[in-house]
């Protein structure tokens, strides 16, 4: 485990690097293209940004990056909205969305595939296929994609083209299916247009993001480990233990913020939805917060630590594990207990108030039994959620540089 501290002979040194890094393809990772299934639906050039335009969407992300935004924006970028077949929770066929991103390249350069899975969103608007000047694909995936890496960014289900489904919020199989579809879709793209891609992929995400990272990365290892060539994973803040986590909110007092509350109840109702429970929200929660819930979903106001909202009923059922539906469907989402192969680097604020410090503390631990020998985790002291996506940022930066080669 390491503390980050960030200083600004760190950040020169990781802005040397990247302005420095020769991007061409060194011979020694052929582009392979395996036989796979097409996903690629449909694409849409939504525009090209230069990078003026671009520095003026990125300035504002932090402190610790806005001096040196100028440095990293190094490239004009072309956005693409792309549509792509994968499947629902039900395993029906249904097209999703996301955004690729494109770097014009310098003379001679190919570049590492980067899959960004975004954070939590509750405006449609927000979702990367849109490309708002806001959004986290606008910003973050923009700054990545004109520092020379080519950025696929899925919506998930329930945004962009499937909007009119319900977003099954943190459900490790379709974050993960959706991801890796965007992958397929996004190489297809690169392929038929000859894009400069070095066959170098690389994976990463936060708090969401986080757990739509690790769930597609398992994935890949698991399932399909030879259809890209991994070399670098990069997770932070992301709920992995959700048991764990669960266990946390049931017993123990928390915080009585209704905006983190919501990203809860919103778990909760998508277990309750996806794993067929369909039960009342007063089987869950306590009056009146069950009728808020039922009548107001990811927008009701419990404004108390939630372990007071639930039903002691539901408390017990947990604590003595008699509530064997809602556990299998808990435990189905857990993403920390697993011995990745890929190099993989871990941020977490350990002030954290929303996705608590403990799901990357237990997923180094777990990793570590099985033997997994390239695993880190970086901690933010004294972050909550948010300001530790700073150190996020500045960390994958220097990571991705190190292995796009």
């Amino acid at each position: 485990m390491h503390t980050m501290r960030t200083s600004a002979r760190w950040v020169i040194l990781l802005l040397v690097g990247l302005t420095l890094t020769n991007c061409k393809n060194s011979g020694n990772d052929p582009v392979i293209q395996p036989a796979n299934p097409s996903t690629l639906v449909s694409n849409r050039l939504l525009g090209t940004f230069t990078q003026t335009q671009l520095r003026e969407r990125i300035s504002g992300l932090g402190q610790q990056i806005d001096p040196f935004v100028t440095l990293l924006v190094q490239r004009e970028i072309q956005a693409y909205r792309i549509v792509y077949k994968t499947k629902n929770t039900d395993n029906t066929d249904i097209n999703a969305s996301g955004i690729l991103l494109v770097p014009k390249p310098l003379s001679g350069e190919t570049f590492p595939l980067v899959s960004q899975q975004h954070g939590t969103i509750f405006d449609e608007s927000q979702s990367p296929s849109y490309f708002a000047s806001t959004s986290e694909a606008g910003t973050i995936g923009a700054l990545f994609a004109s520092s020379g890496y080519i950025v696929s960014f899925p919506d998930y289900i329930g945004y962009g083209e499937s909007k009119g489904v319900p977003h099954p919020y943190l459900h490790r199989q379709t974050e993960a299916s959706a991801s890796l579809d965007m992958l397929r879709a996004a190489r297809e793209f690169i392929s038929t247009n000859k894009i400069g891609w070095n066959n170098r992929t690389m994976l990463t995400g936060y708090s969401q993001g986080g757990h739509a990272t690790m769930s597609l990365l398992k994935l890949m290892e698991d399932q399909f480990p030879t259809e890209f060539t991994l070399v670098a994973a990069s997770c932070g803040a992301g709920p992995y233990n959700v048991e764990g986590f669960m266990q946390d909110l049931v017993n123990t007092t928390t915080h009585g913020i209704s905006q983190y509350n919501n990203l809860y109840v919103w778990v909760l109702q998508t277990y309750n939805r996806v794993y067929g429970l369909n039960r009342p929200m007063s089987f869950y929660f306590k009056n009146p917060y069950a009728a808020d819930v039922q009548a107001n979903g990811t927008r009701s106001n419990i404004r108390v630590s939630i372990n007071t909202a639930f039903t002691d009923a539901f408390r017990t059922g947990l604590n003595s594990g008699s509530d064997a539906d809602f556990l299998k469907a808990v435990r189905d989402n857990n993403v920390f207990d697993w011995k990745p192969k890929t190099p993989l680097q871990l941020y977490h604020g350990n002030a954290d108030n929303q996705v608590f410090y403990r799901n990357s503390t237990d997923a180094l631990a777990a990793m570590k039994a099985r033997a997994a020998t390239d695993v880190t985790l970086f901690t933010a002291q004294g972050k909550d959620h948010g300001p530790a996506i700073e150190d996020y940022l500045l960390g994958t930066f220097q990571f991705f540089n190190s292995k796009r080669q």
